[in-house]
């Protein structure tokens, strides 16, 4: 037993009490929270739907609507908290500098909708991404028309495969947790090369600064 299982539990009772409405709900509240599984979430609402609790279309469309809205969140958490702020976070974290927190914000500036839209799809980075949007300032009606487009794909899959493999619909989650792990490695992988290459580019620096 984990501590997300209350959670769970709670989530799905929800979904069994109002209906496609708290699968939605559930959903937003995995945005915002992103422990939260969605890969358990979606196909149990598919399973729901198998079982003629709630409608197929019906819980496709409120936990697209879910998502949306959790993402709206977060980015409104973005843009209040502002570039000018979180320079000065990067600036001050070790190892890490401003032009750090510049290149970024320019890379999101030119390649923000696909990072949203494919962001979507990806375990962890589908809430997170919401947040730099924010920061960026995208355009409203693009962040949430892409957001709608990437969580509608996302969420089908899984309500769908939840709704074809009925009482089986758990073992989307055990192949979701695999791809989330494969995308965990990958990360630590990266910051990993990244921190290697910023101190070796500091050490270099050192003597040529004395």
């Amino acid at each position: 037993m984990t501590f997300l299982d209350p959670i769970i539990t709670w989530l799905v009772d929800l979904m069994s009490v109002i209906g496609a409405p708290g699968a939605g709900i559930a959903i937003a509240l995995e945005n915002l929270f992103p422990p939260i599984p969605s890969e358990a979430i979606l196909p149990l609402a598919g399973f729901a739907a198998a079982q003629g609790r709630i409608g197929l279309v019906e819980a496709i469309l409120w936990t697209t609507a879910g998502s949306v809205v959790g993402a709206l969140v977060l980015y409104a958490l973005g843009a209040l908290v502002g570039a000018p702020r979180l320079r000065k976070v990067v600036d001050w974290l070790p190892l890490m500098d401003a032009d750090d927190f510049d290149r970024t914000l320019a890379w999101f500036e030119r390649h923000g909708g696909k990072a949203v839209l494919f962001g979507r799809m990806v375990p962890i980075f589908r809430s997170l991404i919401s947040i730099p949007a924010g920061v960026a300032r995208m355009s409203l009606p693009s962040f949430v028309l892409l957001t709608t487009i990437g969580s509608l794909i996302w969420n089908t899959i899984f309500v769908l495969a939840g709704y074809l493999l009925g009482a089986n619909w758990h073992v989307m989650e055990q192949y979701a947790d695999v791809f989330q792990k494969i995308v965990i490695v990958a990360v630590l992988l990266a910051a990993a090369v990244f921190v290697v290459r910023r101190v070796r580019s500091r050490r270099r620096r050192t003597p040529a600064d004395a």
